[in-house]
């Protein structure tokens, strides 16, 4: 499995599923969400309208993730998922994590062969950037060499429904998740600033 760092835009990314850091809601908001939005077209709220009218009604709860079409964005899928707000008091690491987890076995499910993530939670919800990049990248590293092919029932359900709800779009070509080999083999980890890219630099290091 491959990892990569590239400064820039998430929405420009030619890969297979690109990561949202929604929020719960699923109906757009500030940041890499609204961002995804815009540049996805009306086909992205649409199946996220459609998922809270049907299988998500309360919203979608932090550390989980859905995919959804990816309507005009060169990727086939939007992964959504909610990142802990950060707070000092309380160790939400492990939701975090879950973000990661969650997003990359719905990709395997897919049948994704590559995968954007934005820096979950390190912008308006305040986690510290050395961390929260820190945690993305021994998560993914821990997560694509353990079981990659493995994708366990929360997941599997999730992007079932998903795709099954009007959130796959017919127009590309969809996944193989049935497929046992099929897996993972590129993640591509963008960064928004410097303090971003330096990040995950430090976390690939050690």
């Amino acid at each position: 499995m491959n990892i990569e760092i590239v400064q820039g835009d998430i929405t420009t990314q030619r890969v297979d599923a690109i990561v949202n850091a929604a929020n719960s809601s699923l109906l757009g908001g500030g940041g890499v969400d609204g961002a995804i939005h815009r540049a996805g077209g009306p086909a992205i709220l649409e199946a996220c309208r459609e998922l809270r009218a049907t299988t998500l009604p309360d919203g979608l709860p932090a550390g989980q993730a859905v995919a959804t079409t990816a309507g005009e964005l060169p990727a086939r899928w939007v992964i959504h998922t909610v990142g802990p707000v950060y707070s000092p008091t309380e160790d939400r690491s492990e939701i975090l994590r879950s973000c990661y987890r969650q997003s990359l076995r719905i990709a395997a499910e897919l049948g994704a062969r590559s995968v954007a993530f934005p820096t979950i939670s390190a912008g308006v919800y305040g986690w510290p950037m050395t961390d929260a990049t820190r945690i993305a990248v021994s998560t993914i590293q821990a997560e694509t060499s353990s079981t990659p092919n493995t994708v366990d029932e929360e997941a599997s359900v999730t992007g079932a429904d998903t795709t099954g709800a009007g959130g796959s779009d017919p127009n590309k070509t969809p996944g193989r998740g049935s497929d046992p080999n099929m897996s993972v083999q590129r993640v591509v980890l963008v960064a928004f600033s410097d303090s971003a890219r330096r990040g995950y630099e430090s976390a690939l290091r050690h």
